[in-house]
């Protein structure tokens, strides 16, 4: 594994520290003006998503980890546990169901899956950026209601509540970002 720097450190990078795998979250480059530049950098536990501060000189030297991406197709779930399929070899690997987080409603039969391994142990998944869901319940149309900047809270078929331009209405399908949990654009 290749060693970088300690004020080459970016976000996102995944690192070995202390024995474990750390994701760096935030990462401020501080010039005091007593003593030498250092990268202030806050990580993330990917095993157990506890939380480190830590500081890295220029001439610390740590550990950068390259994570292996594959898509997999979700399958199943059961007991908590998600079934997932590489779609070229038709292995199939279990997850825990709270490795999507706030996310898992978004899940979908047959959905693909981005998932991060390091070695044959599943780090990450990451759900598509966008994705299509039914609106289950809103509030109906006011009359004479501008669209510019006006929301009103909508519930989906999932069960997730999202803000939506007043325009969109009940059993419509719009489209969601994952990232940020907003409606992005009607389907």
């Amino acid at each position: 594994m290749p060693k970088i720097n300690g004020n080459e450190i970016r976000p996102g990078n995944v690192l070995e520290h202390n024995g474990g795998l750390w994701a760096a979250v935030k990462v401020d480059h501080v010039k005091p003006g007593k003593g030498g530049a250092f990268a202030q950098v806050e990580m993330k536990n990917l095993r157990n998503g506890s939380k480190l501060n830590e500081r890295f000189r220029s001439a610390d030297k740590v550990e950068r980890v390259r994570l292996d991406q594959k898509d997999m197709q979700f399958l199943f779930e059961a007991d908590e546990t998600l079934t997932f399929m590489d779609t070229e070899t038709y292995d199939q690997i279990e997850l825990p169901a709270d490795i999507l987080g706030d996310r898992r409603p978004f899940l979908q039969d047959g959905m693909t899956i981005h998932i991060e391994f390091y070695d044959s142990e599943a780090l990450n998944a990451t759900l598509p950026q966008k994705v299509t869901c039914k609106i289950a319940e809103t509030e109906p149309v006011v009359k004479g209601q501008t669209a510019a900047n006006s929301f009103k809270p909508a519930i989906l078929e999932n069960g997730v509540k999202v803000m939506v331009p007043p325009f969109v209405g009940q059993d419509e399908d719009i489209i969601v970002n994952t990232e940020t949990m907003e409606y992005a654009e009607r389907a």
